[in-house]
C-alpha cells in the first residue's frame, strides 16, 4: 500500500469513532505515558496538542506542567519547520489560519538537544517503528536534526499495520504506544 492510500485507510477507520470515543480510547495510552520511565524521569518533554482525531493530549499536557517539567509543543514556521516552544498553559495558545490547530505563543525553546524525550502523533505506525505522518514531513525534519531524542509514537490500535511504507526521510521512533500492547522497537 503506498502512503496516500494508507492515510486514506486511516482517516475512514478514524470515522467509526465520535471524537469522545477517541477520547476515551486515549486514556489507556495517557495513562501508559504517565507510567512510563522515560516520561515520569524527563525534565524536558516535547508533546503536540492534539487534533479532535488524534491521541487526546490537552490535559496530559497540563498535568505534566504542574508536575514541574518543562513541556514543549511545536510551533509550525516558515511553512515546514517545527520550532518547540515553552508551553505556559492553554491561555498561550493560539489557532493557526491554515491548519486549525492550537500553537503555542511562548518563547522559543533553544536547546533542543536537551529534550528527553518526545511524543510523536502519526497517522499510522507499524511494529519497527516506522511512521506516516499526516505527509508535510514537519516531524521528520525537526527528528532528523536531533537524533539523540528519545521518541514514543502514539495511536490508537486501529492505526497500527503490517508495514508503514517509508522512505529516506522517515525517522523511526523508539517505541510505539497504543490502546493495546505496548510495542519496543
Amino acid at each position: 500500500m503506498q502512503k496516500r492510500e494508507l492515510r486514506q485507510e486511516i482517516r475512514n477507520r478514524k470515522r467509526q469513532f465520535t471524537e469522545e470515543q477517541l477520547r476515551e480510547l486515549s486514556l489507556p495510552i495517557i495513562n501508559k505515558l504517565l507510567a512510563h520511565p522515560r516520561v515520569s524521569n524527563a525534565k524536558t518533554i516535547m508533546l503536540y496538542y492534539s487534533m479532535p482525531d488524534e491521541v487526546y493530549t490537552h490535559e496530559v499536557i497540563d498535568l505534566l506542567a504542574e508536575e514541574g517539567k518543562t513541556v514543549l509543543l511545536p510551533k509550525i514556521t516558515d511553512g515546514q519547520t517545527i520550532e518547540p516552544r515553552i508551553y505556559r498553559g492553554r491561555q498561550n495558545l493560539k489557532e493557526d489560519g491554515t491548519f486549525h490547530i492550537q500553537e503555542p505563543t511562548g518563547e522559543v525553546y533553544t536547546k533542543p538537544e536537551q529534550i528527553d524525550v518526545i511524543i510523536v502523533p502519526g497517522m499510522s505506525f507499524d511494529h519497527h517503528g516506522n511512521r506516516l505522518g499526516r505527509g508535510r514531513g514537519y516531524y521528520d525534519r525537526f527528528l532528523n536534526a536531533i537524533s539523540s531524542i528519545y521518541k514514543i509514537g502514539v495511536c490508537f490500535h486501529f492505526q497500527r499495520v503490517n508495514e508503514v511504507p517509508t522512505d529516506e526521510n522517515d525517522i523511526r521512533m523508539d517505541e510505539v504506544i497504543d490502546n493495546g500492547e505496548e510495542k519496543t522497537v
